[in-house]
């Protein structure tokens, strides 16, 4: 019978706040395989996803002291996991298009809904071809959207947890959403298509 006690979130962030190593280890642990996977669908390359991970938990053991519990610790993490993926991917000099988000067209966007976005359980895909395709139409996503679009349907975060990491505003979240889906799904129902047929 396992009688591990439940990770108390803000009792261990304190004990590692006072410079407590085995603290400092459990978060760590808790965190470095979300770390890992956003920066993985960030970067689209392993090498960089570690490298995220690394600099990220340097960062962490560094600025802990800074965080005051005013949003749970893994939206923090989050925003510092980001900021190093950013800077690395624009340090890179990659070609990312620019997209102006503040549009007056929110209304009208907002009042047609998300647009017959398919049932997918990404968990569930597992032909390889599929999921290649599948992380190349992410990779393909301008940045702007493909962030709130990993964070908000991968990782399944809030719209205010998304809003705070992004530091956007709820609005601004819910419109790049919608742009990312409609993006990947033009892309996605010829393999869903394909994959039902098969």
């Amino acid at each position: 019978m396992n009688t591990q006690e439940p990770f108390n979130e803000e009792a261990v962030v304190r004990r590692a706040q006072s410079g407590d190593r085995q603290a400092l280890s459990q978060l760590v642990l808790r965190f470095s395989n979300r770390i890992y996977h956003l920066g993985l669908r960030l970067t689209g390359s392993r090498q960089d996803a570690e490298d995220i991970v690394q600099d990220t938990f340097l960062l962490m053991v560094k600025k802990i002291g800074q965080f005051e519990f005013k949003s749970s610790f893994y939206t923090w993490l989050y925003r510092i996991a980001l900021n190093v993926g950013l800077r690395r991917l624009k340090a890179k000099q990659k070609t990312l298009m620019q997209v102006s988000v503040e549009d007056p067209d929110f209304d009208r966007i907002s009042s047609e809904g998300t647009r017959e976005w398919p049932s997918l359980d990404f968990s569930i895909v597992k032909d390889p071809a599929f999921r290649q395709k599948l992380d190349q139409s992410i990779a393909e996503l301008p940045l702007i959207y493909r962030t709130v679009f990993i964070l908000r349907d991968l990782h399944e975060l809030s719209t205010e947890e998304t809003s705070n990491i992004l530091q956007i505003s709820p609005s601004n979240v819910k419109i790049r959403l919608m742009r990312a889906r409609n993006f990947l799904k033009e892309r996605l129902e010829q393999l869903i298509g394909t994959e039902i047929q098969s």
